[in-house]
């Protein structure tokens, strides 16, 4: 009996295969186990002004920034397309 079961291990089949379904399987044990940490321990709230500041992150006021006021920023009235250099082509930079 032990002959047989060592011969059986001793098969190229075998011998390469259960590793490596025991490596596919557990592994997505485990990448599930680290997936399922990864979310439940993830911080699920939003910093307010003074916890960020703490952090020293500036964080601006969120009625100051809006399209509108970004918009009025940009003067599109004077705008000029300026086409880049190819690769191929020599750069010369007009003033």
């Amino acid at each position: 009996m032990f002959k047989n079961l060592q011969q059986f291990f001793q098969k190229k089949s075998v011998k390469y295969s259960i590793p490596f379904l025991v490596l596919v399987v557990g592994g997505s044990f485990g990448l599930k186990q680290f997936t399922e940490n990864r979310y439940r321990f993830r911080r699920n709230q939003i910093l307010n002004k003074e916890e960020a500041e703490k952090w020293g992150i500036l964080k601006k006021d969120q009625s100051k920034v809006t399209l509108e006021t970004e918009f009025e920023k940009i003067n599109i009235s004077d705008w000029e397309n300026k086409r880049g250099p190819r690769p191929w082509e020599q750069v010369t930079e007009n003033k």
